[in-house]
């Protein structure tokens, strides 16, 4: 997926991240959080077309712009979506340290947080083939913009949230990559 991504229009792109979030993280729970806002339709799908560094750069503060604009009721979070750039893991890393440190240089570290999302998303020092990978692995290089104040509520009333990880990665193991493609065919593409 991630080498044809670019063959994708800007509307196939959003509605595979939609099947993404909504067969993957809503429908194995891999984000307790997400249900409502999906539910609510107030996570924003940002699609850029942009491939440079100073696109995406572009791209990400306007995102960020929005949200912060935005009442929590109408946009909660965002996914800044990214099918055209960064199909290299770490040249992914790389833009995510800048888009950190736009957060921070603007003023609203402690306001938003980020989290990252990539087709070959890999924890430093897990196997390359262990599934605890694809808790974060989505179909195009992402970033989700995560409003600190609503996280905060959100994991008030949440039993136990430290143990959601590794919940998350004994789902996935128990599964075996052939049930996840079979849920999100798209991941058969994944090494």
């Amino acid at each position: 997926m991630q080498n044809q991504s670019s063959l994708y229009t800007v509307e196939e792109v959003e509605a595979l991240t939609r099947q993404w979030v909504e067969t993957m993280v809503v429908g194995l729970n891999l984000c307790p959080f997400a249900a409502p806002v999906v539910k609510k339709d107030t996570l924003r799908y940002a699609v850029t077309e942009g491939q440079s560094e100073e696109d995406l750069a572009h791209a990400f503060l306007s995102e960020l712009e929005k949200i912060q604009k935005a009442n929590e009721v109408d946009i909660a979070t965002s996914l800044v979506i990214m099918p055209k750039a960064l199909t290299d893991f770490y040249d992914y890393l790389d833009m995510l340290a800048v888009f950190e440190n736009l957060l921070k240089v603007s003023g609203l570290e402690g306001t938003f947080q980020l989290a990252s999302f990539h087709p070959n998303y890999q924890f430093a020092g897990v196997a390359a083939e262990d599934l605890s990978h694809w808790t974060n692995r989505s179909p195009f290089p992402m970033v989700h913009i995560i409003r600190e104040g609503q996280m905060e509520r959100v994991l008030a009333h949440y039993p136990d949230p430290d143990a959601i990880p590794e919940r998350n990665i004994n789902l996935l193991r128990e599964l075996g990559r052939e049930e996840l493609i079979k849920r999100f065919p798209p991941f058969a593409e994944y090494t």
